[in-house]
């Protein structure tokens, strides 16, 4: 399969900036719909390279419809959907992860999904991006609801090994998760380095950053991206703090390329 649109302007940009900002915004955190969409918006205002909608439970139908179609007509970045099951798609995305959760013990999550979404994917045409993605503890909702064999955060070795894996299986993105909000903060940058120098395609950190400075942590240990999420949900000056953490992001970024 060719690389489509979103995925070129996402190796473009790691090419020009060296780290990039991906928003997430998953419907179910916020009190409205409308809250959700102006998050999103802000957070493209703010600078982020791309908005990501979804999460582990309830992110479908209606709700997820609404706030897709609500981000898209107002943003000039791509808005791909970053799935919880094979009910979280809808035609108002640009794209979508197609993920297999590599450390699942349910062959569901490897496989069985990805066949079972795969004709509505092409229905809608929404570009596919080939994931492997990787859970790491304490792996919060997702790890729960994937099933996942959580990879040690004493264990770099193991999530370099998966993601080393996935590349030679052919897929052109890898992604670490914590979890949602972990309480013990980030994946080890120890981990973030080894599976960096595992792999030649685009790799992106998820769960547990909070702040520019960690942000700008995880791009210079080699991280192409990151998705920034919980950090987003509280009010205020959302467009502000994402300003702030792309500023970080960029700089370190810059001393990559």
């Amino acid at each position: 399969m060719a690389a489509g649109k979103v995925e070129k302007y996402i190796n473009d940009e790691i090419a020009k900036k060296g780290g990039l900002l991906f928003a997430l915004i998953d419907p179910v955190d916020y009190k409205t719909p409308s809250e959700a969409i102006l998050a999103g918006v802000a957070s493209c205002e703010g600078g982020a390279d791309v908005i990501l909608i979804g999460g582990s439970i309830g992110a479908q139908g209606e709700l997820l419809d609404t706030v897709a179609a609500g981000i898209k007509e107002k943003i000039n970045i791509p808005l791909v959907l970053f799935p919880g099951n094979i009910a979280t798609l809808t035609k108002h995305a640009d794209a979508v992860y197609f993920m297999s959760l590599l450390n699942s013990r349910n062959p569901y999550w490897i496989s069985q999904a990805q066949m079972l979404a795969a004709p509505l994917v092409k229905k809608l045409k929404i570009e596919a991006l080939p994931v492997g993605y990787i859970v790491v503890a304490p792996g919060g909702t997702v790890g729960f609801v994937g099933d996942a064999n959580l990879v040690p955060r004493d264990k770099p070795q193991i999530a370099a090994a998966l993601a080393s894996a996935s590349e030679l299986s052919g897929q052109r993105f890898i992604i670490t998760d914590c979890g949602s909000n972990p309480k013990d903060g980030h994946a080890p940058l120890e981990m973030v380095r080894a599976v960096a120098n595992s792999v030649s395609i685009p790799y992106i950190v998820a769960g547990g950053i909070r702040t520019p400075q960690q942000a700008a942590s995880i791009i210079s240990a080699g991280a192409c991206a990151v998705h920034v999420g919980t950090a987003l949900e509280a009010g205020g000056d959302r467009k502000g703090r994402v300003a702030q953490m792309v500023k970080a992001i960029r700089e370190a970024g810059k001393k990559k390329i």
